[in-house]
Parts: C-alpha cells; structure tokens; sequence
C-alpha cells in the first residue's frame, strides 16, 4: 500500500494519544524533504487550548531532528474517516510545506483520499509572500 510508512507510524503514534478529556485520538506522520519520518499524536490537558494537535507534536519532532520542509503529511484518528488537519495546524503544516504537499487522509485502513495543503489553506498566512 502506497504511504504504509508514514500510515503505520501515524498509528503507532495515535496510540499513544493522551487524550483523555476528549477521548479522540488523533495521530500525524511526516516524510521530510530529507525522507526522514516524524510521528506524534495529539497531547490533551485540562486546560484545553493548551493541548498539542497530532500534526503539532509531528511537526515539533521534525524541527528537533533537524528538517525544515514537510514533503509529505498524513493524518489519522480512531473515530472519524478522513480527519483533516484543524484550521491552527493547516497554517501550522503550511509554515514548513509547499502549497502543493500532500495531505493524505484515511480510515482505518490507509490512505482514503489526498488533498494539497494549497487546497486546505487556500490563504494562509504568508510572512514574505513566497508560498
């Protein structure tokens, strides 16, 4: 199955969601521009916009390990097919990624359909107009 690398990494991370106050976990897979692969899942608290999105904690394991561009973004959860990326992580995804990254969306079983980020952030914000 085309993307099973970052679909099983995705799961992995997913399922060690702390997400107890929602009980919706939520996992996120990315291939850097170097081919390297970041996992992380969404990371819940009490106070709740203080918590991390999946495709946050991803991200944030991107930087850390030293890449700078999203070739590639997957996104997973265990209670709603074809999740996409909440309005803060579109623009947060669109930070490190091109308009023409691939977003793959899936079920439980892989990948259902795949988007742009350019499609899901059609106006994001820009610091220098380049994207």
């Amino acid at each position: 199955m085309p993307h099973q690398d970052l679909f099983e990494a995705a799961k992995s991370a997913m399922n060690n969601s702390h997400s107890p106050y929602s009980s919706f976990p939520v996992g996120a897979a990315i291939r850097a521009t170097s081919g390297k692969i970041y996992a992380g899942c969404n990371i819940e608290n009490a106070s709740y916009p203080e918590g991390w999105c999946a495709e946050t904690s991803a991200i944030s394991h991107m930087i850390v390990g030293g890449d700078k561009e999203i070739s590639e973004i997957l996104v997973l959860s265990q209670k709603m097919e074809k999740i996409t990326p909440c309005g803060g992580c579109r623009q947060r995804i669109s930070e490190f990624a091109k308009a023409n990254t691939s977003v793959h969306l899936c079920d439980a079983d892989g990948v259902v359909e795949t988007v742009t980020i350019g499609n899901l952030l059609p106006a994001g914000f820009e610091l220098d107009g380049t994207k």
